[in-house]
């Protein structure tokens, strides 16, 4: 059985792109489509995957800037030709469940997200948009023509995989799909305890308008507190003219770097509704607490007294109150830690495996519809099963 994985971009490192790597050590010989490739992903991630592109790749700025192309990235996906596979295995957030594959094929999409800014975030990204007007006058219709394709490519899944039961409520109330909920992998086993910490908060991710950047820069502001914020995306100019002296950016760091910074942090800030939060959890497994906004993903790995706390309203006020009463020394790192071991890459595989398996178990017997199975039929099933493993 020949199996492919796809994702959407390989052009920023996060969370879903540490769950292609779970994905390639799994299936180590299986090639990697995505649109784009800048290179970095591939050399830090998986340096000997086979990776194949979309025509994007060859269009000038197509790597550094494939938002430009927007209009055309439904049409670079179904062109990613998987006639060839048994088995397809996609990562998505956006556009990557879209792919076309032949009718024997089985489609698992792993999936983190319906594409945030064409469903529940959609007024928020229109709104947090720093171009001109005429780019906002536009952009609402070609998403309108956007999410009728995202709702047909859906469909064209087999089986879908939830990151988190938030995400499993969005594929069910915009796709009308059900799915199976697998918390991504977390490489706990590269974070430590520290013995000291220093007197800094922290932030780690992409700066996007969505993760609330702008919000935490403020409270901060407001309380002379140190604040890190390690990362790079299309809000650092801004966030840096609105900083006060009390806030430093890391744009760039290695793993050892991020490690250290999360091991030494007073508590990671979480200002943001993720549809799970792997940067949280890896904060978890540094012994670190977390204060986060109350709602979406954090819900299901912040446990209040435990790993952290909960702020209600998504404001400064709001995170302000919270981080007058925190109180560091409340939190064991240890307990901290060993909830954060529970989202360990054997747990994910073992699960990844068994959903495939059934979803293959699954197609076998309906390919021998349209009669009622006999046992002679449910016999020939698991052959079919047995010979796919």
């Amino acid at each position: 059985m020949r199996i492919a994985l796809v994702h959407d971009a390989l052009n920023q490192l996060g969370g879903a792109e540490y769950v292609v790597q779970a994905f390639h050590s799994m299936f180590p010989h299986a090639p990697i489509f995505t649109l784009v490739d800048d290179g970095q992903v591939k050399k830090t991630l998986f340096p000997r995957a086979e990776i194949k592109t979309s025509f994007l790749q060859r269009l000038p700025g197509g790597v550094r800037h494939y938002k430009w192309y927007l209009p055309l990235h439904p049409t670079a996906t179904e062109q990613l030709d998987l006639s060839e596979f048994d088995v397809v295995l996609s990562d998505s957030s956006s556009f990557a469940k879209g792919v076309i594959t032949k009718p024997g094929t089985l489609h698992v999409c792993y999936c983190h997200t319906p594409t945030r800014y064409l469903w529940h975030d959609t007024h928020d990204y229109t709104e947090d948009l720093h171009h001109g007007r005429l780019v906002k006058v536009l952009l609402p219709a070609l998403l309108s023509r956007l999410r009728i394709w995202d709702q047909q490519a859906a469909h064209r899944v087999d089986k879908f995989i939830a990151n988190s039961y938030t995400t499993a409520a969005r594929i069910k109330k915009y796709y009308r799909r059900d799915s199976t909920v697998i918390y991504p992998p977390v490489a706990w086993q590269n974070f430590y305890i520290s013995e000291s910490q220093s007197d800094y908060y922290l932030m780690v991710g992409r700066l996007r308008p969505y993760k609330k950047h702008e919000l935490a820069v403020r409270a901060f502001n407001r309380l002379g507190l140190p604040l890190v914020i390690a990362g790079d995306g299309e809000e650092y100019s801004r966030l840096r003219r609105i900083a006060g002296p009390n806030i430093t950016f890391v744009r760039r760091f290695n793993d050892q770097q991020k490690a250290w910074l999360f091991a030494h942090c007073q508590a990671f800030v979480h200002p943001q509704e993720e549809d799970l939060g792997i940067v949280a959890l890896e904060a978890m497994a540094s012994g670190r607490p977390v204060i986060a906004y109350g709602k979406g993903g954090a819900l299901e790995t912040v446990i209040p007294g435990l790993t952290g706390a909960f702020f209600k309203e998504q404001s400064e006020d709001g995170l302000i109150d919270a981080l007058r009463v925190f109180e560091p020394d409340d939190y064991d790192p240890g307990e901290i830690r060993a909830h954060a071991e529970q989202f360990n890459r054997q747990r994910f595989e073992a699960q990844i495996w068994q959903v495939l398996l059934e979803a293959r178990r699954e197609r076998a017997q309906r390919s021998l519809m349209p009669s009622a199975l006999t046992r002679t039929d449910h016999t020939q099933a698991e052959q079919l099963l047995l010979k796919w493993q």
